[in-house]
């Protein structure tokens, strides 16, 4: 993989004189891609707490595009015009795809993810048994984890440029829920949940119910339940409500709440899933 790397790298240096066509830099391309596309390699994952960016992955990718052309995919009634084709093989992979949902080639699904009609773009992992809900999307490059279910209309953003910069990341065993937005490389920690309507962005402040303390930006703290909240802010004569994420139960370690008990949460802090 070592050589590999070094190959895509040296095409990136030289980016602008590569054009579709080329078959050398084109066979070289794929075979990253191809990587992705089987799980063989991911563009980021969480290393002893940190997520680790693989640039040369996101360079693949944006080669990709640039070495393909624009073709007309027919499927039935619908017509498709793109660069890049749709991914395949669902069954074998063991993976349930509902009429209306489509994944792109360069995604990969591990066994057990269902996906309700919604979208997976280039470069996304999405881990085993998580449901990608109703017209939820999943954006190039994220990283989400096993036993997710991203719930209806949720939005997780793509961040495919600069190649060093960190995508989304929804660790395993969490809830997000409906019509929330998570963008920017923003990260929701293992077993959290998200109550409906967050958003979450890499600026968007996080911060504890109990102590009024900010946590951080960007980050959801693992084991824990948040919700959308305001908090005021003075510009010039006049306060606003700004956009914040409110964490206002700490769950230990590997609870997880069914869903009377979560709802009953939630409500009581006059929140939704």
């Amino acid at each position: 993989m070592a050589d590999l790397q070094a190959q895509i790298e040296e095409l990136w240096e030289r980016r602008s004189e590569v054009e579709p066509g080329d078959k050398s830099a084109a066979k070289i391309v794929r075979e990253a891609v191809d990587l992705l596309d089987t799980g063989q390699a991911r563009v980021a994952e969480v290393v002893a707490g940190r997520v680790v960016v693989q640039p040369w992955l996101k360079q693949a990718i944006l080669l990709l595009f640039r070495l393909s052309k624009i073709k007309t995919v027919e499927l039935g009634p619908f017509e498709y015009a793109d660069k890049l084709p749709l991914k395949s093989g669902f069954k074998k992979m063991g993976v349930r795809v509902v009429p209306g949902a489509s994944a792109r080639y360069g995604s990969f699904l591990e066994r057990g993810v269902v996906m309700m009609p919604s979208y997976v773009n280039i470069g996304a992992h999405v881990g085993h048994n998580t449901m990608v809900d109703t017209w939820a999307t999943v954006g190039s490059c994220a990283q989400i984890g096993a036993n997710v279910h991203l719930s209806g209309g949720v939005g997780i953003g793509g961040v495919l440029e600069p190649p060093q910069a960190a995508p989304v990341v929804v660790e395993d065993d969490c809830l997000i829920g409906s019509r929330s937005i998570v963008a920017e490389g923003a990260r929701v920690g293992r077993g959290s949940v998200l109550g409906a309507g967050c958003i979450l962005t890499g600026s968007i402040p996080v911060i504890d119910a109990q102590t009024g303390a900010e946590i951080g930006r960007g980050t959801v703290p693992a084991h824990c339940v948040a919700v959308t909240a305001t908090r005021q802010r003075k510009f010039g004569s006049h306060e606003y409500g700004l956009p914040c994420i409110l964490v206002i139960k700490h769950l230990h370690e590997g609870e997880r709440h069914d869903k009377a008990q979560l709802e009953t949460i939630l409500r009581d802090h006059g929140a939704t899933v």
